[in-house]
């Protein structure tokens, strides 16, 4: 299934996603596709995109939809494997509750209050919980330069500027002890940075190795 193509032709509830995200949805989690997989999405909204990942990622995913707003259990399809959580991100035992219920997800996609502080408040709580080949996925982040999402240009408390330093921590083992070395550093593959998306691929680091190879001369 043409993720995009979904998209553009949905008739069903509303999907309201920028264009340009979903050559990056692609790249991402394409290769959870007819796997048995669960994605948990903060941000339930009018319940489309809830339905789009369960379209996408076939019948053996388990779509679980976050939202603090309890209009948005309407959208549960407990048959489709579709379930909706009510409660806020910035919750951590209510997002442990979601944790201990449904396990751990393949990926996390965070588009939900886009205030920065929760944001960093459901990274810190979750982004350990998804498992060690997984994706947490934050879109949206265009909201952490506007002052109404706590946003500014290089403000320190935006979910940018916590991701900055996160690739020092990632990079902590070439730090010469200047930073520590962290659970971050040895679980984490890659911090990919997009027009307003920021994606953490996660892998159990192994022992860095250079090697030099040539041939028979």
């Amino acid at each position: 299934m043409n993720l995009h193509e979904y998209f553009l032709k949905n008739n069903q509830r509303l999907i309201h996603k920028w264009i340009h995200y979903f050559d990056v949805y692609e790249r991402h989690f394409r290769r959870f596709v007819d796997k048995e997989m669960l994605i948990i999405e903060i941000g339930v909204f009018e319940g489309g995109s809830i339905e789009m990942w369960k379209e996408y990622f076939g019948e053996k995913a388990t779509v679980v939809g976050i939202d603090i707003n309890p209009n948005c259990k309407q959208f549960e399809d407990t048959s489709k494997n579709i379930f909706v959580e009510i409660g806020s991100q910035s919750d951590p035992e209510f997002l442990k509750s979601v944790i201990e219920k449904y396990g751990r997800p393949d990926i996390l996609l965070d588009d939900g209050s886009h205030q920065q502080g929760d944001i960093i408040s459901a990274f810190e709580s979750l982004y350990f919980q998804v498992k060690d080949d997984g994706v947490y996925f934050v879109e949206d982040l265009h909201t952490a330069y506007w002052a109404e999402y706590q946003g500014g240009l290089k403000l320190e408390t935006t979910f940018v500027e916590y991701a900055k330093n996160k690739i020092d921590e990632l990079n902590a083992n070439w730090i010469n002890g200047q930073l520590p070395t962290t659970e971050f550093t040895k679980r984490t593959q890659g911090i990919c940075v997009y027009d307003s998306i920021i994606a953490f691929e996660k892998r159990v680091q192994g022992y860095r190795m250079a090697i030099k190879t040539a041939g028979i001369q």
